[in-house]
C-alpha cells in the first residue's frame, strides 16, 4: 500500500510522462506533413505504415472516448494520427 506523500508525488511523475508522451504522439504525427508534401510533388512513399498509423489512432481514440472516464490525452494525441495517416496514405496515390 502507498502512502498518501507517495501516491502524490507518482501522480505526479505519471501526469509528467503523460504530458511527455501526448506531446511526442503529436510531433510524431505531425512528421507526416514531409510525407504528404512528398507525395504531392510526384515521389509517394510507400502508404502502408501510414494507414497502420491511422488504424491505430483510431484504435486508441476509441479507446479513450469509451472509458467511463474520457482519456482526453490519449484522444488528442491520437486524433492527429487519424488524419495524418489517411491524408498520408491518400495522397499516396493522388500525385
Amino acid at each position: 500500500m502507498v502512502n498518501k506523500e507517495e501516491f502524490v508525488k507518482r501522480l505526479h511523475k505519471a501526469k509528467i510522462f503523460g504530458n511527455t508522451a501526448t506531446i511526442a504522439c503529436l510531433v510524431m504525427y505531425t512528421s507526416y506533413i514531409g510525407q504528404i508534401i512528398s507525395n504531392l510533388s510526384g515521389h509517394p512513399v510507400s502508404p502502408v505504415q501510414p494507414v497502420c498509423a491511422a488504424i491505430n489512432a483510431t484504435l486508441w481514440v476509441a479507446y479513450g472516448w469509451v472509458k467511463p472516464e474520457k482519456d482526453w490525452p490519449v484522444i488528442i494525441a491520437n486524433f492527429p494520427g487519424i488524419i495524418f495517416g489517411l491524408l498520408t496514405f491518400i495522397t499516396a496515390y493522388v500525385h
